[in-house]
C-alpha cells in the first residue's frame, strides 16, 4: 500500500520547518528536494526530484547565465540520482509532467516522457 503524502521542500524553512522533517518524509513516496539530505535520513526509497522553479524569470537570464545554472542544476541532480525539471507554476511550464513522472514512477507505469536539455527552453532530463 503507498501513502498518499508528498513531501514539497520547495524552499528552505527555518530551524521549526525542519524539526517536521522526519515526520514529512517517513511515509512519503516522493520527495520534491528542499531538505534533501535531512529527508535522506528517514526515507531512502523516496523519488527525489530537483525542479528548478521560476521558469519564466530563468529564460529572462542572459543565455551564458541560463548555461551554467543549467549546467549546474544537472550535475546536482545526478549527484543525488535525481530527476530535473525547470517549471514555471505561473505558466503552466511542466508542472503537470513533475506529477505525472512520480505518478508513473510510483506505480511502475509505462511512460517515456521527451527530455529536453537545450538552454533557453524548459530542461527535462528524467
Amino acid at each position: 500500500m503507498y501513502s498518499s503524502t508528498l513531501t514539497l521542500n520547495g524552499v528552505q524553512g527555518d530551524e521549526t520547518s525542519q524539526n517536521h522533517i522526519p515526520s514529512a518524509c517517513k511515509d512519503s513516496v516522493a520527495i520534491i528536494v528542499g531538505w534533501y539530505q535531512e529527508s535522506r535520513k528517514w526515507n531512502q526509497t523516496a523519488i527525489p526530484v530537483l525542479i528548478g522553479t521560476k521558469f519564466d524569470d530563468f529564460v529572462q537570464l542572459p543565455i551564458d547565465v541560463q548555461w551554467t545554472i543549467a549546467s549546474q542544476a544537472r550535475a546536482y541532480a545526478r549527484a543525488l540520482n535525481a530527476t530535473l525539471s525547470f517549471s514555471s507554476a505561473t505558466y503552466n511550464i511542466n508542472v503537470n509532467k513533475i506529477f505525472k513522472f512520480i505518478t508513473t514512477k510510483l506505480f511502475n507505469l509505462p511512460w517515456a516522457p521527451e527530455q529536453n536539455l537545450t538552454i533557453g527552453e524548459p530542461i527535462i532530463d528524467f
